[in-house]
């Protein structure tokens, strides 16, 4: 059977047409590029100088807020623009255009100051296919020898937990391998739930502070380990004891409660001080007992225990709000908090409470932020220093033709920039990812 086949061909003014088309398409994605290398090198400074810390849980929180990237591909631009605060030849490949976003991207999970060198010739020399699958096979030798290492210290396993001078818990330990993992898993998750937008994420709410300054992975492992032992006694770990038993209590004097500035006991019930507004903040939504005391300070008097807030008006409270109503935050889960404390006055009605995560309420109470109810029924959040916090930020100001603008920066830039800028050397040979890496691996020889 004959088969004839036939190539429609194209006249010679369309195909030159289209070369110059795929040029532009070329040149504009290397400009592209090199513009992402200027917003990493922003994004890794505004991280690193907290610009993110008025009240939002990570750098990615405040991107995903201020430009409305997806919280996944925030996190991932922090992680790069980080990277390659380390990795200054993949910095300049991408701020020059001479290698892609995603090449880059790639690159910098495994690359360190002493293997950028030949990473950075995988990168020039393949496509995004061979980058990716080069950092696959060199990442699953990494973990060979980090399960090594991890072995030989099984026998040094040790947990040591007591109090110090000034009543905080200190906790000091070494776990074995399979401890250690579902510690991590643990810590990771709390953090996670704690710290990061819910979605698609497996970061970020209980932090020990909520401040201009963010809190660091050694704050956050701290408060991820509290969540653990909250979470652990709530599902009943020592179900035959009774649950008060397990309660934290605060004393705290009427006083106190409706002026923070007043003078009175606010105190954790083994007798570490706490602030009034912390006191303001635990009473917004917890049982609490009234008692009463004679001149010498002897209990005359105990009220019934009290709920701040009913189980149905919690359950309304959460399908009306639908997460922490703090800009930019969103967790599903959260206290309820009195707009208007009821130590003041304040009606325990739905009209009078917003839910916030327990970050963004410590922030309310104590790092002061401000938060009213306008007569609309919305809420309006002020930083401390007074500045409104809007739920969805301004967009930013464009150039009427960007691309000519972008193009004219990187000419003043002295950027030379064209469309084989970021063309890789690779003439089509098959990749053979295990040579590769046997040549470009320290490890793989061992």
């Amino acid at each position: 059977m004959n088969t004839d086949f036939r190539v429609a061909s194209l006249p010679v003014a369309s195909i030159a047409e289209l070369d110059r088309l795929g040029d532009e398409i070329a040149e504009l994605s290397a400009h592209l590029d090199a513009a992402t290398a200027h917003l990493l090198d922003l994004i890794r400074d505004f991280d690193a100088r907290g610009g993110w810390g008025n009240g939002f849980r990570s750098c990615a929180a405040w991107l995903t807020w201020r430009i409305g990237l997806d919280p996944g591909a925030a996190r991932e631009r922090v992680r790069v623009a980080r990277a390659l605060g380390t990795l200054p030849r993949l910095a300049q490949a991408l701020a020059r255009g001479e290698l892609s976003y995603a090449k880059v991207r790639a690159l910098s999970r495994v690359a360190t100051p002493e293997t950028e060198e030949r990473l950075l010739g995988v990168g020039r020399a393949g496509t995004a296919e061979h980058v990716e699958r080069i950092v696959r096979a060199w990442r699953r030798v990494d973990r060979n020898a980090e399960a090594a290492e991890a072995a030989m210290l099984h026998k040094s396993r040790a947990l040591h937990v007591y109090q110090d001078e000034d009543g905080m818990m200190v906790v000091r330990g070494r776990l074995d391998r399979e401890a250690g993992a579902v510690l991590i898993q643990a810590l990771a998750a709390a953090r996670e739930r704690l710290y990061r937008q819910t979605g698609n994420v497996s970061a970020e709410t209980f932090p020990a502070d909520v401040s201009m300054e963010p809190p660091t992975m050694a704050q956050q492992q701290a408060d991820a380990l509290g969540l653990i032992a909250e979470t652990a006694l709530h599902h009943g770990m020592d179900p035959g004891s009774p649950g008060e038993r397990y309660q934290v209590v605060v004393h705290v004097d009427a006083a106190v409660l409706e002026d923070p500035d007043a003078s009175g006991q606010s105190a954790l019930e083994p007798g570490a001080h706490v602030s009034a507004e912390t006191s303001r903040r635990l009473g917004c939504d917890a049982s609490r007992v009234v008692m009463r005391h004679d001149p010498d300070g002897r209990v005359v008097e105990v009220g019934a225990l009290t709920r701040t807030i009913p189980a149905a008006l919690r359950r309304v409270l959460h399908y009306r709000d639908r997460g922490c109503r703090f800009p930019g935050c969103g967790l599903p889960f959260g206290q309820g908090h009195h707009i208007q404390h009821w130590a003041n006055g304040g009606p325990t009605t739905l009209s009078n409470l917003a839910l916030l995560c327990r970050r963004h309420h410590r922030a309310v109470h104590e790092e002061g932020y401000q938060v009213e109810r306008l007569p609309d029924g919305e809420l309006r959040f002020r930083r401390p220093d007074g500045k409104l916090l809007p739920d969805a930020p301004s967009p930013a100001t464009v150039p009427a033709d960007p691309i000519h603008a972008l193009r004219m920066q990187h000419d003043a830039q002295e950027l030379h920039i064209h469309a084989r800028t970021a063309m890789p050397n690779w003439l089509g040979e098959r990749l053979n990812v295990g040579y590769a890496i046997d040549v470009l691996h320290p490890l793989a020889a061992g």
